[in-house]
């Protein structure tokens, strides 16, 4: 006896797979990409290849930094005062006979703590603060946005200075109102965004399954306005060198045993008319790292947005 089958077939799970996950993609504004098509696409830009390379050669600098320096960076040798650039010393010693490059090679290790640092907790600051301004009560959100605007008034300088005052200059004080100050800024940023993305449909059914504001949260809110995060943090990143050697050149930065690019220039600001070319070297590490951070966070902008990609194409 033959049997026969009817209805529709049995569809392919991997099929089946693959159509979610490309219409997971649409949902969001974008189309699936390869693991590796922001990368490419972060290093096809000339400011996202800038802002790599710039990361990368600080990095690196602050590892080298732990184990290998040319000179102590801490130690003054008054014979040695105001030796122009030359194969012993790369980039000149200073008015106590110190190694300029050796300075600058170990004031890395604070750029990269305060820079880290100050990224995380701004992170922290920046996500709380937008989920609680965008999936609480509608009481709950006024208050938040009242608060960002109370907060975003302050500018950071201003508040790691009343910090140092009232807990004395150190690299915490820097990490802390930096952190802060560009929390509140990621979190105005991102609570329309995660209002918006809150209103989609994909969102609205994945609540109605039973699907807890936490994981609706990380799975759907959080993914999808990754790229206006990653962006800003980058911009803290710049930020928090600017503002750790602004603190640090007005003297409530890093201690004074701990080098630092702005006490260093501080130091040599006096003798710009006689040794311009000392002065130099700090302002100018400074410059092209603030730069750095700030080209990498519009390259990983262009090359994670998928709005900005189609943008490009048209």
């Amino acid at each position: 006896m033959t049997t026969i089958q009817t209805g529709a077939p049995t569809p392919d799970p991997r099929r089946v797979r693959q159509l979610a996950r490309r219409s997971s993609a649409a949902r969001r504004g974008g189309r699936p990409a390869g693991r590796r098509t922001w990368w490419r696409a972060l290093l096809a830009t000339p400011s996202g290849l800038y802002g790599v390379v710039a990361v990368v050669v600080l990095v690196a600098a602050a590892g080298v930094s732990l184990v290998y320096t040319p000179y102590d960076p801490g130690a003054a040798n008054p014979y040695d005062q105001w030796f122009g650039p030359s194969l012993t010393h790369l980039m000149g010693t200073d008015n106590v006979g110190r190694d300029i490059f050796s300075v600058l090679l170990a004031g890395s290790r604070t750029t990269v703590q305060v820079a880290v640092g100050s990224a995380l907790i701004a992170a922290v600051v920046g996500v709380a603060l937008a989920a609680l301004g965008s999936l609480t009560a509608r009481w709950v959100r006024e208050g938040i946005a009242v608060l960002i605007d109370i907060l975003i008034a302050f500018p950071t300088i201003l508040v790691a200075l009343m910090l140092a005052s009232v807990f004395g200059g150190s690299l915490g004080v820097v990490i802390v109102a930096v952190g802060v100050s560009f929390g509140v800024n990621i979190a105005r940023v991102s609570r329309g965004e995660i209002r918006r993305i809150a209103r989609s449909e994909y969102v609205l059914a994945a609540t109605a399954s039973g699907l807890g504001r936490g994981r609706v949260l990380t799975r759907h809110l959080l993914p999808n306005i990754a790229p206006v995060f990653i962006v800003q943090l980058s911009w803290s990143m710049a930020l928090a060198v600017l503002a750790e050697a602004g603190l640090s050149y007005l003297g409530y930065g890093a201690p004074a045993s701990t080098p630092s690019w702005g006490r260093l220039l501080a130091e040599l600001q006096p003798y710009i008319g006689v040794h311009p070319l000392a002065v130099l070297w700090p302002g100018l590490v400074i410059t092209l790292t603030v730069l750095g951070f700030n080209l990498l966070g519009d390259g990983l902008r262009d090359a994670t947005d998928p709005r900005v990609r189609q943008g490009g194409n048209r």
